[in-house]
């Protein structure tokens, strides 16, 4: 038989596309089986005719992959295995294929098939070493296996071919698994250690290729993280009643993004907690970081725990190694020590390892650590303090308290409701109510405290009024009380807190619909001529004639809610009459005694209307409504009073003050409150006057740079600036300060503070970065400049931060309370970044569409391809959602720079951009931000030197797609 004859069945075969197994049937029909088969050279004349062209004929190289895995499973013919293994070594370490994506496939199962056919061998030599006859020449063998092996997996690339294969056909990845197994069980017979070792190290390497993309080392050369402490001090300072999950999941994102170790992250948070415990204010502010650090941190770190650790990693360790960290830091803990009046550290061992994040004997080592380093300091408890209660054991303590009260709460009153006025009498002394809403609070309870109010005070409504007096003053106290604290509540911690989910629709309680129409807040502004404040005359008449007559009010007759509604309206009648001469000042002051004599939620709602009543007057009409607000504030100093009549005061003048300080501001009034006990308005007023706020910004970000950490009172200053100066000012000023900066760890530093400052409204400010800034600074060839290293390195840096928070937690709707109070961008503001109707073509798509043949090499059948297609379109990912058209655009604009003709500093900042999202890629994360990347950018990407490297590919590429997997195949053929 000819060779001649063969190379014409090889011809045919390709004319006329034979598939493998045709291909075989014919071959044995052409040439009866004999010894000519080893004669033919079968496999060389496949090469040979596989190889004539540019590119390998995939069809002919699968009659030759065909061949091997049908006619060589018996290894046993070691000159066959060993011709094989030869020819492996012609193409083995310089693959590749320029071809159609479908060639590129092939070549990566092609891959896949080699590496299960040399398992194979290795696993049946393994097994024969044990034969000692076999023993020499099996071991000569199986070292030609191996080095194939190596050869083979040596090769990123090729890994990266196998890791597509793997995806693409998983049943031949179970079949390598099954080899491993085998092959795993057979080493043990090897007694030969460098075989051993050599055998080892490629099954780790096999082993390794479903993990490619998750190896990242952890930074190691920094000791302090701005970052986190930034995101705990904000989340102390303005979300305490936020639940821990966001808070959780943020901080878990900051660790992954700057690859944080476990040990340095944890630190990191307790020493943002012991800053907040000494720079909080007094007061108020003090008692809501103590709850947050013995209460909500504990909590947070036990979610910490449940995350997926490093294989040889142990969270307790982590703690335990945090703790010892800690505990060298003594002046800052003997600093909050002074300041908290006992030893902070032992308490939150001791609260840690009730959460079982420490083990006993570990947290028995630390506490007498932190005791002997306590005996040295100087004496840290002061004669004077010594017999005060430290505010962390009144916490601790006010937690169990908080669920008993709720349990009281629960319990039918409707008999006795007496019995309730003890349990709210006891709250009310000293700052027991501070504490415990600080411990509510922070175990997220307050919500259900406030439920339990607002259900009290509509309770107080079907009280039964008998003759005798004492309900009817029990209803008067009911109300009053579950009114102030509400009022509190809604001051201290925000509205939100109190607004149920789901009222059923015209059962909105009294205090909600009150709260939301008439009592002032910060940012809102209230109409004093709106319908709220006019309600049924007859009602307000008679009130008026109640206030005006009697000597003291009947409260057998009071529906309070009706008072506290109809006050306003009494309030304008009794002022128009005091302008107009028809009451005497003595009448006024008798007038307002009846007011706040009784209860005094009246007085509270007569000043709420007073407040937005003054604003709309001229500077010379305000003096009789200031000074009515005056009156009303002073407590009354009558014998005459109902029960816990003071400690109602403290709670009313402290409402009151909240209620009228931008108003005694605006009017540069001043009004004595009386000394209440509780703190001055924490972080108010806050901005220098007669100073431009853009100085104000400027120089904070400079003094909070020079510091190297984001403090308190900075955070609430640049809360003030955001709500100031507007979404689009704040982000563009704080770029602009990024971009002047020149040397590398500063810039790096600010980019650190630029995203926890952002965490005052990552969505928004995200949507402004990634929609309007970056746009600007990319087509705007006059601020290329601006983009070198290191600045522009640093904006692609956080870019990508932002970008990759903001899309993790937006699905989730985490946007917090305070932020929920700032205007929402509307999706029509991006209109112009992309058309709504998505199967119109925005005009930078229409300018981006591709070439006909890239078109053409790419297409999946049903679907024609352009360079706009990216993984998002086929997850079918709404593009009605703000963030996702931005990043859309953002990815399409990159795309065009990376494919335009010209190159400069942006160029660069685009593969900055790229290189800092594959960095923080996490494992697994295929609903990235990545997803929204043109498929046609891999190609462009590939051109750059810094990012044609296969794991880049994998990483930037969606290989949950097949068309994701034929494009990560072409470029890393292509390599």
């Amino acid at each position: 038989m000819k060779v001649v004859n063969l190379k014409q069945a090889i011809l045919q075969a390709w004319k006329e596309r034979w598939s493998d197994y045709q291909w075989a049937i014919n071959m044995k029909r052409f040439f009866p089986r004999g010894a000519t088969w080893d004669i033919l050279n079968l496999a060389e004349a496949l090469l040979e005719q596989a190889m004539i062209g540019p590119s390998p004929n995939p069809l002919i190289l699968s009659y030759l992959k065909y061949a091997i895995s049908s006619q060589f499973d018996d290894f046993s013919r070691d000159l066959c295995v060993q011709s094989l293994l030869e020819i492996m070594d012609m193409f083995c370490d310089r693959l590749s294929c320029h071809g159609k994506a479908e060639e590129c496939i092939s070549l990566c199962r092609a891959l896949l098939s080699a590496l299960n056919w040399l398992l194979r061998c290795a696993a049946f030599y393994a097994e024969k070493v044990k034969e000692t006859l076999e023993q020499v020449a099996a071991e000569a063998q199986l070292k030609m296996c191996l080095e194939r092996l190596e050869k083979m997996l040596g090769s990123t690339k090729n890994r990266a071919l196998i890791h597509i294969a793997k995806l693409e056909e998983a049943s031949s990845w179970s079949t390598v698994e099954q080899s491993l197994v085998k092959l795993g069980e057979n080493l043990n017979n090897l007694s030969n250690s460098p075989l051993r070792s050599q055998a080892d190290d490629c099954v780790s390497l096999i082993k390794s290729i479903p993990t490619m993309l998750s190896v990242h080392s952890e930074q190691l050369n920094k000791t302090g993280f701005p970052t986190v402490h930034a995101v705990v001090l904000l989340e102390g300072t303005m979300n305490l009643t936020g639940e821990t999950q966001p808070l959780v999941e943020q901080l878990m994102m900051v660790k992954r993004m700057q690859r944080i170790p476990s040990p340095l992250f944890v630190l990191e948070i307790w020493k943002a907690c012991f800053v907040g415990l000494i720079e909080s204010p007094e007061g108020t502010e003090e008692l809501k970081w103590t709850a947050f650090t013995f209460l909500k941190i504990p909590q947070v770190l036990v979610k910490l725990k449940k995350y997926p650790q490093g294989e040889k990693q142990d969270f307790t360790e982590d703690v335990n190694c945090a703790f010892k960290f800690l505990l060298k830091l003594t002046p800052l803990l003997d600093k909050a020590d002074q300041r908290c009046n006992c030893d902070c550290t032992s308490l939150l061992l001791q609260e840690c390892g009730k959460q079982g994040l420490l083990s006993e004997a570990n947290m028995n080592k630390l506490i007498d650590k932190r005791t002997v380093d306590r005996n040295q300091a100087p004496c840290l408890k002061s004669a004077e303090n010594a017999n005060i209660q430290p505010n962390p054991r009144l916490i601790l303590r006010a937690e169990p308290t908080v669920t008993n009260i709720l349990k009281t709460m629960d319990a039918d009153h409707s008999k006795s409701p007496e019995g309730l006025l003890g349990v709210l009498g006891h709250m009310l002394s000293g700052k027991s109510l501070d504490l415990l809403l600080a411990a509510a609070a922070a175990t997220g309870k307050l919500k259900s405290f406030a439920r339990k109010f607002i259900k009290l005070n509509e309770f107080t409504k079907h009280i039964t009024s008998e003759d005798s007096s004492k309900p009817a003053s029990v209803r008067a106290l009911l109300f009053d009380i579950s009114f102030l604290m509400l009022c509190h509540v809604a001051q201290t911690y925000g509205s939100e807190v109190i607004l149920s989910e789901s009222s059923p629709p015209g059962e909105v309680p009294f205090f909600e619909t009150w709260m939301l129409t008439c009592m002032p807040e910060e940012g809102k502004i209230l109409n004093p001529d709106h319908p709220c404040f006019r309600p049924d005359s007859t009602k307000v008449e008679s009130l008026v004639a109640l206030l005006n007559n009697s000597s003291e009010m009947k409260l057998v007759q009071m529906k309070w809610h009706e008072a506290c509604l109809s006050i306003s309206a009494a309030i304008l009648e009794i002022l128009n009459a005091w302008e107009n001469g028809v009451l005497t000042f003595d009448s006024i002051q008798k007038i307002t005694d009846n007011i706040k004599g009784k209860v005094c939620s009246m007085a509270v709602c007569a000043v709420a209307w007073l407040v937005a009543h003054v604003r709309m007057l001229g500077l010379d009409e305000r003096e009789k409504s200031l000074q009515m607000i005056r009156q009303l504030a002073t407590p009354l100093c009558s014998e005459n009073t109902l029960q816990f009549y003071n400690e109602r005061v403290v709670i009313m003048s402290s409402i009151l003050e909240h209620m009228c300080a931008d108003v005694l501001q605006q009017t540069a009034t001043q009004i004595k409150f009386p000394s209440t006990g509780m703190d001055t308005i924490p972080y108010w007023n806050l901005l220098p006057p007669k100073k431009p706020i853009k100085e104000v910004l400027t120089s904070v970000f400079t003094k909070v740079l020079e510091k190297g950490w984001v403090d308190s009172h900075s955070i609430h200053v640049f809360d003030t600036l955001l709500h100031m100066g507007g979404v689009y000012w704040f982000c563009n000023n704080l770029v602009k300060e990024l971009l002047k900066e020149t040397r590398k760890e500063h810039t790096l530093r600010a980019v650190e503070l630029l995203y926890a400052i952002f965490c005052l409204d990552m969505q928004q400010l995200t949507l402004t970065l990634l929609g309007h800034i970056l746009p600007n600074l990319l087509t705007d060839s006059s601020k290329w400049h601006m983009l070198m290293d290191p600045p522009g390195k640093a904006l692609a840096k956080l870019s990508v931060w932002c970008a990759l928070s903001s899309y993790s937690s937006h699905n989730k709707g985490q946007a917090s309370a305070r932020q929920k109070k700032r205007h929402r961008e509307d999706i029509e503001d991006y209109i112009s970044l992309f058309p709504l109707d998505d199967t119109q073509p925005s005009k930078l798509m229409r300018l981006l569409s591709s070439n006909e043949e890239d078109a053409n090499i790419l297409s999946s059948p049903n679907r024609s391809m352009s360079s706009s297609l990216s993984a998002s379109q086929l997850h079918i990912i709404s593009m009605r959602d703000p963030l996702n058209r931005v990043l859309a655009n953002l990815f399409l604009l990159i795309s065009s720079i990376l494919g335009a003709k010209t190159a400069g500093t942006h160029t660069q900042f685009v593969q900055w951009f790229m290189e800092e999202c594959v960095d923080c890629l996490e494992q697994g994360s295929r609903s990235s931000i990545l997803q929204f990347m043109p498929f046609t950018m891999v190609s462009e990407l590939v051109k750059v030197s810094t990012m044609s490297s296969p794991k880049i590919v994998l990483a930037i590429t969606d290989l949950s797609l097949p068309l994701g997997r034929r494009v990560a195949a072409k470029a890393i053929a292509a390599l």
